[in-house]
């Protein structure tokens, strides 16, 4: 008989994310545009408005949301227009003046990491592509929550060696990552393909659960799941609406 979790998740759509650890809810990354409602990312191989996919129809229940970053895929103004304003809404610093702006009362910036509810939260390094591509993304970030056991959500990355130290440093339990190959017309991709996935799973030990989201919901991810899926081992990759096989 397999032990129990107290780290829970469910896919949504995208990066948007339920995570339970230790009983406590985050909603991560909140995209809550209805399909079609906003506008293709420029640049990229097809013109398809985002996003490609609806929400599940449930309703979302949570005590706090989390913001790896400002990116329309995981921050849209149906969220902005959704969430309630004195929600404890965790972010990078670079990002906390802009939600302030928009009339949030509880941003809670995390430089290195805060407390809530008994969880300590940390952030991560990010890097969101490759060479000045990922300057030009700007700033990014990952999370990793620890409470009775470890949830690494890596965000908007590749694989290189700040993910490696990261995962050498906390020892996850679960990692979450973003895959999708999403890329433009031109340049490397900018969030996880097969090998970065690979790279990951290479790097821990068989026993940790590696999640990969972000997939087939925004019009410059062109990795599909199936193709993941096929090319990589004892890795879950979720159905949207799925709940996370921790």
């Amino acid at each position: 008989m397999s032990t129990p979790t107290s780290i829970e998740g469910r896919l949504l759509r995208n990066a948007t994310l339920l995570l339970t650890v230790d009983e406590t809810t985050f909603l991560v990354d909140p995209m809550l545009a209805s399909p079609g409602e906003n506008p293709p990312v420029p640049n990229s191989p097809n013109d398809r408005r985002n996003p490609l996919v609806p929400l599940p129809e449930d309703e979302l229940s949570y005590d706090a949301v989390l913001v790896t970053h400002r990116h329309q895929d995981h921050f849209d103004e149906a969220a902005k227009e959704e969430l309630d304003a004195d929600v404890p809404l965790f972010c990078q610093p670079e990002d906390a003046d802009a939600f302030r702006e928009e009339g949030f009362t509880d941003v809670r910036p995390v430089d290195d990491e805060v407390s809530f509810r008994g969880i300590t939260i940390h952030r991560t390094p990010g890097r969101h592509g490759h060479g000045q591509l990922a300057e030009e993304m700007g700033p990014v970030s990952g999370f990793v929550f620890e409470g009775e056991e470890t949830l690494y959500l890596a965000g908007d990355t590749v694989w290189y060696d700040a993910v490696e130290r990261t995962l050498a440093q906390f020892d996850p339990d679960v990692v979450v990552l973003n895959g999708g190959e999403a890329q433009f017309t031109e340049g490397r991709p900018i969030t996880m393909g097969v090998e970065d996935v690979a790279a990951v799973r290479e790097a821990t030990d068989a026993a940790v659960a590696v999640a990969v989201v972000h997939m087939e919901a925004i019009n410059h991810c062109l990795l599909s799941r199936e193709d993941l899926r096929s090319n990589t081992e004892n890795v879950h990759v979720p159905e949207d609406g799925e709940r996370l096989a921790f």
